[in-house]
């Protein structure tokens, strides 16, 4: 037994007893207990995060995953050591999973910094969790890899391929308008979510995985396999060799999630359709490694870069036709002459080396040419105005063209309970013309931003046919959703952003073309609402969890994460302009 200093391995991370050897001594006598030999404990260690829970059929796979995962690291010559944090399903977790993200994020850190481990993998899939990992990877800084859970299959209703969860929303609102029955809405429920993963479309999670092979820190090949595929039991299996591969390259997030990478990835973002909710989570990435996100210049991105992936909401397929033709490889080759191909991935090469070793393109209809688009832009465009200095998201390639340039009178919601009283009352004065204004759905106000800002038809203009109408929010919607919805207004209105002035029958006009959301209303008005507006939320006023995200969450421009755990610097802005 060895008093040497403690370095890697075993060695890493001892609790200090004033005895370097002894603290060696005693660990290993513990560890021995669950019958690891000299052997096994003298390898690297590979971390594997466990995100199963019973609460969370998006990981219902993870026990194979881990399994996979291991089996990848022995034949490495490594030793996997299974642990668990934190798992947040958007549908489980009240108020809403973006509020447990930043807490998910901090256990995922300090667990991998407490625990002696080498390199992590770190097993994901909904929506907040690839985001919470990749922000407490970036922060601990030791060789980390994602390895997603895989999206769920399609299931089949009357003839019809339907999956979650554009499809949820689609029926649900057929429901609403009382176009299909209560019989028919119970027999699509149990048609919806066929096997455990997460949703079959282009939302959050989808976005998120194809983010992170963006971004190089998955497996080639990682984001599209479905989760009850061997496909993704070999990536899972890849992923655990490739973790010990890293340990000697020394391959940290920091190395790998550069600004090339993250401007690859809002690329891609913009390429597939994907979640606004991405560009939150990426803002968050980007801020733990000193790198800020010029949403201006994003806009700029997005003027240029075409969406190219006919999914679900912004086209017609699942993830699994994705996967079928070809994964992001195909999207990334379409996108080549707009990537960083020298950006280093997990596997120690370039992105541009990994799309040589790809497989052979071959004909598809999943993923259009560049020249030959499903929508002319990108994905996602900023707004600026009067009604949001700060930004404001729409996601332009799931909006009615006919509600692009539109002026219309306010009608107005002060928050969600306010919504769920008034919103079907036949006394609820609204036409189809009007924009649906929701307050107090944003990172404070909520708290914790929750996916409201699809506000539903109100049942009335439902009934009559009306599928679509303008509808701003300082919330978020789910990558799923679609529809003319201006998001992530910002600041919100909880702490007296421009939002909170909004009174039913003003006017707002919205421009997608000038980039621009207004409240037509003089200033000397909006001055005199403002003297009146009741002072922000008291966070003093709250305990544990809830008063540390109140007092310390920042705005969705800047990821909403809490100002402590963001870099205490910021050296780089990205997209780039002419200094990239």
């Amino acid at each position: 037994m060895s008093g040497k200093p403690a370095r890697g391995g075993l060695r890493k991370g001892l609790t200090s007893y004033g005895d370097e050897g002894f603290s060696l001594f005693l660990r290993k006598a513990f560890i021995k207990g669950a019958g690891y030999t000299d052997d096994a404990l003298e390898r690297p260690i590979v971390g594997v995060v466990n995100t199963g829970s019973a609460y969370n059929p998006c990981h219902g796979n993870a026990p194979q995953l881990i399994e996979a995962v291991k089996r990848g690291v022995l034949l490495a010559g490594g030793l996997p050591m299974e642990f668990p944090t934190i798992s947040v399903h958007e549908s489980f977790a009240q108020p809403t999973s973006m509020y447990l993200r930043n807490l998910m994020s901090i256990d995922t850190e300090e667990m991998i910094r407490a625990q002696p481990m080498d390199a992590v993998v770190l097993i994901g899939g909904c929506d907040k969790t690839v985001p919470a990992q990749l922000m407490g990877a970036a922060s601990a800084g030791l060789p980390a890899i994602a390895l997603v859970t895989g999206a769920m299959l399609t299931g089949s209703h009357r003839g019809t391929r339907v999956g979650a969860c554009t499809d949820c929303r689609r029926y649900w609102a057929d429901f609403r308008a009382d176009a299909i029955d209560e019989a028919e809405i119970a027999a699509v429920n149990n048609q919806l979510v066929p096997t455990v993963g997460t949703c079959s479309v282009m939302g959050t999670a989808s976005t998120m995985a194809c983010i992170a092979e963006a971004l190089g820190i998955m497996m080639p090949g990682g984001a599209s396999a479905p989760a009850v595929s061997a496909d993704r039991i070999r990536i899972a299996e890849q992923t655990g060799a490739q973790a010990v591969a890293m340990i000697a390259a020394d391959l940290t997030p920091a190395r790998i999630l550069t600004p090339d990478a993250f401007e690859n990835a809002f690329r891609v973002l913009l390429a597939i359709g994907g979640s606004t909710n991405a560009l939150i989570h990426l803002t968050a990435v980007a801020g733990r490694l000193g790198i800020a996100v010029d949403l201006d210049r994003l806009d700029r991105f997005g003027r240029e870069t075409p969406v190219l992936v006919d999914l679900k909401p912004s086209g017609q397929h699942y993830m699994e036709d994705l996967h079928a033709a070809g994964g992001l490889a195909t999207v990334l080759r379409e996108l080549r002459p707009l990537l960083h191909l020298d950006a280093l991935t997990v596997t120690g090469r370039s992105l541009g080396e990994e799309l040589e070793r790809a497989p052979a393109p071959f004909a598809q209809s999943v993923v259009r040419p560049f020249a030959d688009p499903i929508y002319a832009e990108g994905g996602l465009a900023v707004l600026r105005g009067n009604l949001a200095p700060g930004g404001a998201i729409i996601k332009q390639s799931a909006a009615s063209a006919a509600l692009m340039e539109h002026e219309g009178r306010a009608v107005v919601f002060d928050d969600l309970p306010d919504l769920v009283a008034r919103l079907d009352s036949p006394d609820l004065d609204v036409g189809p013309h009007d924009i649906l204004v929701l307050k107090h759905i944003g990172p404070v106000g909520a708290p914790g931003m929750p996916e409201a800002g699809l506000i539903p038809i109100p049942r009335q203009l439902a009934r009559q046919g009306v599928k679509d109408m303008v509808r701003i929010s300082d919330g978020r919607m789910s990558g799923t959703a679609a529809g003319t919805i201006v998001l992530h207004v910002t600041p919100e209105s909880a702490i007296g952003g421009p939002l909170a002035l909004v009174r039913s029958g003003d006017r707002i006009r919205l421009s997608v073309a000038a980039r621009r959301i207004d409240l037509l209303v003089d200033e000397a008005t909006l001055a005199a609402r403002r003297a009146e507006l009741p002072a922000p939320p008291d966070a003093s006023a709250e305990r544990g969890y809830r008063r540390l995200f109140l007092q310390t969450v920042t705005q969705a421009d800047q990821g909403c994460d809490f100002d402590f755990l963001r870099a205490g610097r910021f050296d780089h802005r990205v997209p780039r302009g002419d200094e990239a």
